[in-house]
Formats: C-alpha cells, sequence, structure tokens
C-alpha cells in the first residue's frame, strides 16, 4: 500500500509517522508513505502556494495550480484508490473508512491549511472529503497522520496479534470491553471474578454484555448508526 501526503509543514509528519506500528510497518515493506512539500510545486521563486481570497473574504487560499501540479504528477505514475482533502466541513472519518481504505492500493491526502484550498480543487481533483471533528485546527497534518495511523494499524502484519484489531472500539459499532492485567487484586481492588474463571465461553459473554452497557452509557448514538 502506498499514501502520498500533500502539506505545506512536511515537519509536522515526521514525528507521528516514523515512531510505533506505523513506523514498523514501513519498515516492513507494508506501506510506503510519502511526504511532499507542495512549496515544491510551486512556480514562484519565493515557493508561495497561497494567495488573498476573492471577494474580500479573510484570509490566505490554497492555490489551484501547485495542487494541480502535485496531483497530476502522482497520478501519471500511479492509480490511485482515493484523492482525500482534510476538511472541518468533510464527512466524519470513523472506524468503517479506515477498514475500507487499509484495502487500498493507493491513497493521496492532501492537507488543507490557511483558510482553505481554492474550490476548483475541491471540484476538480478531491473524490473523498473528510473531518475528524467538529473543530478547526491550523492545518490537516494532524488529521491526515490520524487517519495513516489508524488505516496502517489494519494491514494484515501490522500489529503482531492481528485478532486485537478486530477487538478495537468501532470495529462493530460497539466500543471495547474493560480490560485488566496483574495483579488480580490491588489495594483490595479485585479483577472481576468472571476474567479469572477460566470458562472462555461465559468470559465472551461477559465482554460482549460489558461492551454493550459501555456504549449504551456512552456512545448510544453509535447503536443509533448501527447498520
Amino acid at each position: 500500500m502506498r499514501i502520498d501526503i500533500i502539506t505545506v509543514v512536511p515537519e509536522l509528519l515526521e514525528s507521528p509517522l516514523n515512531h510505533s506500528i506505523v513506523k514498523r510497518a514501513r519498515d516492513k515493506g507494508l506501506v510506503d508513505i510519502v511526504v511532499h512539500n507542495l512549496r515544491d510545486y510551486s512556480t514562484d521563486k519565493h515557493r508561495r502556494v497561497d494567495d488573498y481570497a476573492f471577494g474580500f473574504a479573510a484570509g490566505m487560499v490554497l492555490q489551484i495550480e501547485p495542487v494541480d501540479r502535485a496531483i497530476t504528477q502522482l497520478r501519471s505514475e500511479r492509480t490511485y484508490d482515493e484523492v482525500i482533502y482534510t476538511s472541518p466541513d468533510g464527512e466524519r472519518f470513523n472506524q468503517r473508512m479506515a477498514n475500507r481504505y487499509s484495502m487500498c492500493e493507493n491513497l493521496i491526502i492532501l492537507c488543507g491549511h490557511y483558510k482553505g484550498i481554492d474550490h476548483r480543487i475541491r471540484e476538480h481533483f478531491i473524490t473523498r472529503e473528510i473531518s475528524i471533528g467538529d473543530f478547526v485546527l491550523t492545518g490537516g497534518e494532524l488529521p491526515a497522520a490520524m487517519m495513516a495511523d489508524a488505516i496502517v494499524r489494519l494491514i494484515p502484519g501490522a500489529i503482531g496479534d492481528e485478532t486485537s484489531a478486530l477487538s478495537d472500539s468501532f470495529q462493530d459499532n460497539l466500543l471495547a470491553p474493560p480490560v485488566y492485567t496483574r495483579p488480580a487484586e490491588y489495594k483490595g481492588w479485585r479483577v472481576p471474578d468472571i476474567l479469572l474463571s477460566g470458562h472462555q465461553a461465559k468470559v465472551e459473554e461477559w465482554l460482549h454484555q460489558q461492551s454493550v452497557e459501555r456504549t449504551m452509557r456512552l456512545r448510544p448514538d453509535l447503536l443509533e448508526d448501527e447498520p
């Protein structure tokens, strides 16, 4: 799998994409993540990629030309399943999207910045607009890193115990059940006896009940969204 990320601040992506599971997946050759500095595609002598908005709107806007050059260059080299734009007014990212994108071959993620991007980019290049929540960040680099992390960890081989990812929260529209480890008792606080019983069927039933209960209490909207 390959993920190309286009940004005006590539430094923001260095740490999250070079540690932990994502780094191990890259080292294993399971995923190739390439970060592109949008300024490299500018024809301006100062490598400028933004300008004032028409219509007296406040804030700077990413220009269409360097974005066109970047995406066109990448598309000339391979076919992409999706060209994603990180935007606060996009579709909310969720686990189902992560599952689907983990099976793709090639993805482009364009990081929004400043006041946004020339709308013609959204009309002619972008195939999916995605948000990580109803709030505004300085740029789309952190959302891009979060999406990449969520996608990469689902690639077979990225996690040592692949069943761990299948039991994560949201995989079945339920929150994960509570988990415990040694010691079985600490300061008088005991691990639930059922988890120490060794009875697998009863343990699995208890874990499912806990997932349902936690979801009803903390995120009832997930049950409403269940297909």
